[in-house]
């Protein structure tokens, strides 16, 4: 995570990606609720393909392989194998006419070595002020989700692009980035660390939750958060949806402290994306 103030990171929209990736899905529905802008990627239909990674992990091909499932099985095989890739780039998505949805990346390469789980990922191509941050957040999610299946230590991420850019509209604002100073507003606070084991049957509940948060049909409080059936780390990823939740639905307000129940870089990270989170007397108190 960017913890910088000037950068005013996502972090809704980075897990909720994440996630998205991890549960296989590939539909507009759910992640335009966090990204609209995403909408003009999508060709004539409600659903992404190429920006979708999940379809392509779980259900990959005419024969909907599995290849996280594949995966797994060949480190446990084989722990010194070079042959634990993820493929995502699929070269049919060429000859789609007007396709404004190629998938950046090609390929994920897990690398298990003395006892930690090394991630390679592969880009043809990256947005190197919005995308990258974007796709380093996710990737080394999805490493850490299989260091904790595989039962190893995470290991060292390399993030490998063939054509690098920077987009027009970007050149002020990474332009701004890069004369500020280089810790202005940023925290030294990092990113919890996940519970151990598959953490699939937590992502699934996660993912339930979600879905009434996004629909404004389930309003959740402190205390229905933190006595939720889920370790604190995602217990803690409910709470980020739910503040979402009331931003976008309602008017940002956190009258009941969720906001200082958040590990100090979520409150941190949530703070400066939707200040008025911190507009009334009980959130500041609660982030100072």
């Amino acid at each position: 995570m960017i913890s910088l103030e000037i950068r005013r990171s996502n972090l809704v929209f980075n897990l909720a990606e994440a996630l998205w990736y991890f549960s296989g899905r590939g539909d507009l529905e759910y992640i335009s609720y966090y990204a609209p802008g995403i909408r003009r990627f999508v060709l004539g239909s409600d659903a992404l393909t190429g920006t979708a990674y999940g379809p392509r992990i779980f259900t990959f091909g005419p024969s909907r392989l599995d290849q996280w499932a594949s995966v797994v099985e060949t480190l446990r095989e084989d722990p010194d194998t070079k042959r634990a890739v993820v493929q995502i780039y699929r070269p049919e998505e060429l000859t789609v006419p007007g396709n404004p949805d190629v998938a950046c990346t090609i390929g994920l390469q897990f690398l298990a070595r003395n006892d930690r789980l090394n991630l390679v990922t592969y880009m043809r191509a990256n947005d190197a002020y919005r995308g990258i941050a974007s796709d380093i957040f996710s990737f080394t999610f999805l490493q850490e989700l299989m260091a904790r299946e595989l039962g190893l230590e995470v290991g060292r991420y390399t993030h490998m692009v063939g054509s690098l850019h920077l987009y027009e509209p970007d050149v002020g604002p990474a332009r701004r980035l890069v004369a500020s100073p280089h810790d202005q507003g940023a925290t030294r606070d990092r990113m919890p660390d996940m519970p151990s084991g598959d953490q699939r049957p937590y992502v699934k509940r996660v993912m339930q939750i979600e879905e009434g948060l996004r629909e404004d049909a389930v309003r959740l409080g402190v205390s229905e958060i933190m006595t939720l059936d889920l370790p604190e780390y995602w217990r803690q990823v409910v709470a980020v949806f739910e503040l979402y939740r009331r931003c976008k639905h309602h008017t940002c307000a956190d009258d009941d402290g969720l906001l200082g129940e958040l590990y100090p870089l979520y409150r941190h990270l949530m703070v400066n994306r939707f200040p008025k989170l911190s507009s009334d007397p009980q959130a500041k108190a609660a982030v100072s």
